[in-house]
């Protein structure tokens, strides 16, 4: 099977592109140079010239604070560029997976979201995404939109690797204690995608929303601690509150996923995120 990967310079896409060989699926990545996602057209011409069985989009705008001010380039990015290749993925007959995330909810509930849960974006990166998914259905595509949350790996900008860098210079920081989810690792991420591909080009997967995140979850305050501690150093980590920490885009309070139908359906279970993180640890640190 050959799978053809919007992005490759992002944390999923990677884990992509090292996952694919590993299971004897070859991995075509496309990065801005060869289609910008600011251009759809040329992303949809990519899906019609290409000669791999399944198309996955791992390439988004997800600076999430810088959207509130660029809502309108977000929305080309994150929502037309998707939905033309969506459309050019169902011209062509080829399944289509579109990566999303927890923060189409607005963070209220006090249980996981399920798939199905009333969508409520509280900014303009999640109503951007959210329009991505709905032009992803809307194409009559053969697709699967996969929602996750907190994802990290051992290079890319993100919470892990952002609390190794301030560890270096910090023995006491404050974070974030009032907001829950699941961390999740990129090459996770990649793995269950692939699977779903493979099922919907063997013709054994269906169209759906399903959401995928590591377990268990935590708070943020919680998962530096793990980090911390699996890295071996000393870091005093206080709890906040959210309003103790403004940015300019609110962010969801429960962010915790749902995964049941993900299991039932492709029979991907929920990735434990400590084990990731030793890994992870071992890879980056001395």
């Amino acid at each position: 099977m050959k799978v053809l990967v919007f992005g490759e310079t992002g944390q999923v896409s990677r884990a992509l592109a090292l996952a694919g060989p590993a299971r004897g699926i070859t991995i075509q990545t496309l990065n801005r140079g060869k289609a910008d996602l600011s251009d759809p057209a040329a992303c949809a011409a990519a899906v019609m010239a290409t000669d791999a069985d399944a198309v996955i989009n791992a390439a988004a705008w997800t600076a999430v604070d810088a959207a509130e001010a660029e809502e309108d380039a977000a929305h080309v990015i994150n929502a037309d560029a998707p939905g033309a290749m969506a459309q050019a993925c169902a011209a062509r007959g080829l399944p289509f997976v579109q990566i999303s995330t927890d923060y189409v909810f607005d963070g209220s509930a006090g249980d996981p979201w399920t798939p199905d849960a009333k969508t409520a974006p509280l900014g303009a990166y999640g109503r951007t995404k959210l329009a991505g998914e709905r032009a992803v259905l809307d194409s009559g595509a053969l697709a699967v939109i996969l929602r996750t949350a907190w994802v990290f790996d051992a290079a890319g900008k993100n919470f892990v690797t952002t609390m190794l860098r301030l560890s270096e210079t910090r023995d006491a920081l404050s974070v974030v204690a009032d907001q829950i989810g699941g961390p999740t690792p990129a090459d996770a991420i990649a793995d269950a995608c692939l699977t779903i591909a493979q099922k919907l080009v063997d013709g054994t997967g269906q169209s759906g929303i399903h959401h995928f995140s590591g377990a268990p979850d935590v708070s943020w305050a919680t998962f530096a601690r793990a980090i911390f501690d699996a890295a071996g150093r000393t870091v005093t980590v206080t709890d906040i509150t959210t309003a103790d920490y403004p940015t300019p885009a609110a962010r969801p309070a429960n962010s915790r996923l749902d995964c049941t139908s993900l299991q039932d359906a492709f029979g991907i279970p929920r990735p434990d995120w400590q084990a990731a993180l030793t890994r992870i640890i071992k890879e980056t640190t001395p």
